[in-house]
């Protein structure tokens, strides 16, 4: 009878160590957009009514980072996006916010404001989450090289030390 109890609880952590994942190991997605594949094309409002175009971004580094005013991870990334974005924009890097909340242009500018974010925040479309999903967690980032090539796809928090190792990779 112990051992039955055994391999029942041998058989209970298998499944459960399977089913866990790590934010990011390294390795990528196995989504449509695996690294070194076209990204895909876009066009999405800005918060000031403009679009933006990823074709208008050839040959520049971009981060595409989808997130939501709700989830917690993704505020305490959105600080060291915009040091990024401090840091080596002379340099080309474009990074874009992609707000997949059901608010108003108007309430996510005042949170992104409160949270001293000055890099291109947009609302996300149908087109576009068709495009780069499914995203199964907040947030999920891509980082997209002077090619247009996806060079990385990431799902959870970036810390900043990492954040910049992957941002020096498509400069």
């Amino acid at each position: 009878m112990r051992w039955q109890r055994l391999a029942l609880l041998a058989v209970l952590l298998l499944i459960v160590a399977a089913s866990i994942r790590p934010a990011d190991t390294g390795a990528q997605s196995k989504a449509p957009h695996a690294k070194g594949t076209a990204a895909p094309g876009f066009a999405v409002a800005t918060l000031d009514g403009k679009t933006i175009r990823s074709e208008k971004l050839k040959g520049r580094p971009v981060i595409v980072d989808f997130w939501a005013t709700w989830c917690g991870p993704c505020r305490f990334a959105m600080p060291h996006l915009q040091t990024m974005q401090d840091r080596y924009g002379k340099d080309g890097l474009v990074v874009i916010g992609v707000s997949v909340d059901d608010l108003e242009p108007e309430r996510i500018q005042r949170f992104v404001d409160r949270l001293g974010v000055k890099f291109t925040i947009a609302m996300a479309n149908d087109e576009m989450l068709d495009a780069y999903g499914p995203l199964r967690a907040l947030p999920t980032t891509f980082f997209i090289n002077r090619d247009g090539e996806v060079a990385r796809r990431v799902v959870g928090y970036i810390d900043e030390e990492t954040l910049e190792a992957y941002v020096r990779e498509i400069e």
